[in-house]
């Protein structure tokens, strides 16, 4: 017989399966981002597969120093993550073939790159 602990461990693994299988269902954005300084005007300008996920990404580079982009690590040097701000400037339609959507990303990171005279990242 299974106690009180035995019966809340079974629904505490039945709601993990299904939030698992309810992460990997989901549905990835790709798009474009840009990342502003406030205090020197700079905008950088990039893309990702997956919106939802790139900002930590990039923070988290930014916080340890290993960012590969070297102008926007030297302005979180100077000025600190207060003066950066991230915005999402335009999700793309749902492709079902990666490389289209890669082609269309490019394309996309290109224009706003050149429209926002901005550093590609």
């Amino acid at each position: 017989m299974r106690g009180r602990a035995g019966v809340a461990n079974a629904v505490g693994k039945e709601d993990r399966k299904a939030a698992v299988a309810a992460y990997k269902e989901r549905r990835s954005v790709a798009g474009v981002f840009a990342v502003r300084c406030s205090s020197t005007g700079t905008v950088w300008v990039g893309g990702a597969p997956d919106l939802a996920k790139i900002q930590n990404r990039l923070w988290f580079q930014l916080k340890m120093g290993g960012c590969p982009h070297r102008s926007l690590q030297a302005a979180w040097n100077a000025h600190g993550a207060e003066s950066l701000t991230f915005e999402i400037v335009e999700s793309l339609e749902d492709e079902e073939l990666a490389f289209a959507r890669a082609a269309a990303l490019k394309a996309r990171v290109a224009h706003w790159v050149a429209a926002m005279a901005a550093e590609a990242i």
